[in-house]
């Protein structure tokens, strides 16, 4: 598991509003260049969030289509628990990658208050190889980023 943790200045129970609400999911999930729209969410342990994801920049356009992948992608997480407004863990399936056989990935968020806000640390199980590794860090910690702007 890889470590990405971040604090931002805004309530733990305001964090879990904008992790497990589409409303607040569309506003910052995406990494800069995409845009997350959910379709579905049952937010219960078993449940599953459905959404897609957009490449709208033409930077993020031209490496999607560059690397052979298509510029909106489904997503589904089924979550694994939830512990209002401290705990959330779920597992994405990977199915979107070329070539690879679908599998489930496990994401662990916990958010604790701190003194300026909410301290996230979210823990990630590696992809299938060090390339998709890098790619899911460098995409949560940009998510990180985005939910910290947007409450700051």
């Amino acid at each position: 598991m890889k470590t990405i943790e971040r604090t931002v200045s805004a309530s733990p129970e305001t964090v879990w509003e904008l992790w497990t609400t589409p409303e607040g999911i569309s506003r910052w999930w995406a990494p800069d260049g995409f845009r997350t729209d959910v379709l579905t969410l049952d937010l219960r342990q078993g449940g599953e969030l459905v959404y897609t994801m957009t490449a709208e920049a033409p930077e993020q356009v031209a490496f999607m289509e560059q690397n052979g992948l298509p510029l909106s992608t489904e997503s589904r997480k089924v979550f694994v628990d939830l512990d209002r407004p401290g705990h959330i863990s779920y597992r994405s399936i990977i199915d979107f990658v070329p070539e690879h056989e679908p599998y489930e990935q496990l994401t662990v968020v916990d958010l604790e208050p701190a003194a300026d806000g909410t301290r996230i640390v979210m823990q990630v199980e590696d992809m299938h190889d060090d390339v998709w590794t890098e790619r899911l860090l460098a995409g949560r910690a940009n998510e990180l980023d985005n939910l910290g702007r947007l409450v700051g």
